[in-house]
């Protein structure tokens, strides 16, 4: 799975589940980058070394991209410790 196919899948649930997409969003905004606004492309993105430093330690491999219901699990979990 490539990192479009996850966010295409993402993107899909969350039509289907209006829920979803609110956890989904929340939990985006949490990984944003700190000075987003400041840097091109002046979108809310998480740092790239965060994110590989990420998957290293839940999945062992920089590189990997999770599985779609790892994310909505962890979403789903965010909201229930809020």
């Amino acid at each position: 799975m490539t990192w479009l196919s996850l966010i295409l899948t993402l993107v899909a649930r969350s039509v289907t589940s209006p829920s979803l997409a609110v956890d989904l969003l929340r939990v985006a905004w949490r990984f944003r980058a700190r000075g987003w606004y400041a840097r091109f492309p002046f979108l809310p993105l998480p740092a790239a070394d965060y994110v590989r430093w990420r998957m290293h330690t839940a999945y062992g491999d920089p590189n990997t991209v999770p599985p779609a219901e790892d994310i909505i699990r962890y979403a789903r979990w965010v909201r229930h410790t809020e």
